[in-house]
C-alpha cells in the first residue's frame, strides 16, 4: 500500500483543479483516473462565467480553451419559442478538450498521475481501493467521481433524489441550417418528463444533452432514437436538428442521476467536490461551475486547515451551494411538466427578461 499527503480520484475539472492547487502548494499530490485517454462524458458542454472566472483565478489560460461563444439563450416548447440574453457570457466547449487542459496543467504543477485505474471502494476516509485490487492511502482524500458512487462513500438518498431520471448524450456534425440557428445560443427543448440542450462547440460539433425520466425512455423500447421519434410532435425541431445532423458516434448514457442532492457533510480527511458534493439539473447549466467553485474551496480548506477540515467545508459547500439548486429543481419540475411550462411560457413571452433573471439564480457565486 502506497501512501500520499493528497489523493485525487477523477480528473476531470473538479479533480484536476483540487489537484493542481494542492501541487502548487507543496502538497505531495496524487491523481487517479479511470479513463486512460480523454473522452466526453454525458453533459458538461456548457461553461458559464462564473467557471471561466474562477479558472482565471486558479491560474488556468484560458486562451487555450477556445469555445463557441454564447450569450443568448432559447427556450424551445413545441412550437412556440423564447428568447432573451444571457445575463454573462459564456462558452461551448467540449469537455474532452476542457478536462485535457486543466488535467495537463495539474501535470504541469507537479501532480502525480496514474491513469486507467478505476476506484472501487473506500475504506474510511483515507484508503481507496482499485479495480486492479490495489490499495492507497492518503492523508486526505478528494473525492472527484463524478455522478459514480464508490462503495463505501455511496450518497445517501439517492434513491430519493432522481433514481428515476436517465441522462443522455449524442455529439453530431450539424448541418448548416443548426449551425446558423445555434450561432451564440444555448437551445433548451421542453418536453413532458425531459427537456434537451443543444450547444454548439470549438470543435464546430453539435452537443445534445437529454434528461428523461426513465418510464418514458422504457416505454420507447429503452432506444433513445425510437425515443427521438416519439417527441416528434412536441420538440419538432430537436427532431429536426438531429435528423439533419450527423451522429459522431453512439449514444452515451448514465442513469439514477441524483438531482437536487448535496453533501451535508462528511468525515475528517474526505473531502466531496464536484456532483459528490452538488448534483444540479442540467438544464440550469451550472455544472461546471459547481465543479470548479466546489474544488477551490476543498484545496482552500485542506490547505488552511489539514484533513480535519473537511466537515466544515462540506457543511460551507453546502449551503452556499441550497439556493442554486433548490431554483434549479423548481424551473426542472416546471420545464417537465406541460400543465405549468405553457401557461409560464405565456407569461415569460410579455416579461422575456424573467429568463436572464432565472438564468442568475441558479449560479453558484465565484
Amino acid at each position: 500500500m502506497s501512501k500520499h499527503e493528497a489523493l485525487v480520484i477523477g480528473g476531470g475539472p473538479a479533480g484536476s483543479i483540487a489537484a493542481m492547487r494542492l501541487a502548487r502548494a507543496g502538497v505531495r499530490t496524487l491523481l487517479v483516473e479511470k479513463s486512460k485517454e480523454g473522452h466526453d462524458p454525458v453533459c458538461g458542454s456548457f461553461v458559464s462565467a462564473d467557471a471561466l472566472e474562477l479558472m482565471s483565478r486558479a491560474g488556468i489560460d484560458l486562451g487555450v480553451l477556445g469555445g463557441h461563444p454564447i450569450y443568448r439563450m432559447r427556450f424551445q416548447l413545441g412550437r412556440r419559442r423564447l428568447e432573451a440574453d444571457l445575463p454573462f457570457p459564456a462558452i461551448g466547449l467540449s469537455r474532452r478538450k476542457l478536462d485535457a487542459v486543466l488535467l495537463q496543467a495539474a501535470l504541469d504543477a507537479g501532480v502525480d498521475a496514474k491513469f486507467g485505474l478505476g476506484a472501487r471502494s473506500l475504506a474510511g476516509s483515507r484508503t481507496a481501493g482499485f479495480a486492479d485490487g490495489s490499495s492507497i492511502a492518503a492523508d486526505a482524500i478528494i473525492l472527484a467521481t463524478g455522478k459514480l458512487n464508490l462503495r463505501g462513500v455511496a450518497r445517501p438518498g439517492d434513491s430519493a433524489h432522481g433514481s428515476a431520471k436517465v441522462g443522455l448524450r449524442l455529439a453530431l456534425r450539424p448541418d448548416a441550417a443548426s449551425v446558423a440557428g445555434l450561432m451564440g445560443m444555448i437551445e433548451l427543448h421542453l418536453f413532458a418528463d425531459g427537456y434537451a440542450g443543444l450547444v454548439l462547440q470549438e470543435d464546430g460539433n453539435l452537443n445534445l444533452c437529454l434528461s428523461v425520466g426513465s418510464q418514458r425512455l422504457r416505454d420507447a423500447g429503452g432506444s433513445p432514437d425510437h425515443l427521438l421519434a416519439a417527441l416528434e410532435r412536441e420538440a419538432p425541431l430537436l427532431v429536426q436538428r438531429v435528423a439533419a445532423g450527423t451522429p459522431l458516434g453512439g449514444w452515451r448514457s448514465i442513469a439514477r442521476i441524483p438531482y437536487g442532492w448535496r453533501a451535508r457533510d462528511t468525515v475528517p480527511g474526505l473531502f466531496r467536490v464536484g456532483d459528490q458534493a452538488a448534483v444540479i439539473a442540467s438544464l440550469a447549466g451550472d455544472g461546471i461551475g459547481i465543479a470548479v467553485a466546489s474544488a477551490v474551496a476543498a484545496s482552500d480548506a485542506l490547505l488552511e486547515g489539514g484533513p480535519a477540515a473537511a466537515p466544515a467545508y462540506q457543511r460551507d459547500f453546502a449551503r452556499r451551494a441550497r439556493r442554486p439548486l433548490a431554483f434549479a429543481e423548481l424551473l426542472r419540475a416546471i420545464a417537465e411538466s406541460p400543465g405549468w411550462s405553457h401557461p409560464i411560457a405565456r407569461m415569460l413571452s410579455i416579461r422575456p427578461q424573467v429568463l436572464a433573471w432565472g438564468a442568475t439564480a441558479t449560479r453558484i457565486a465565484a
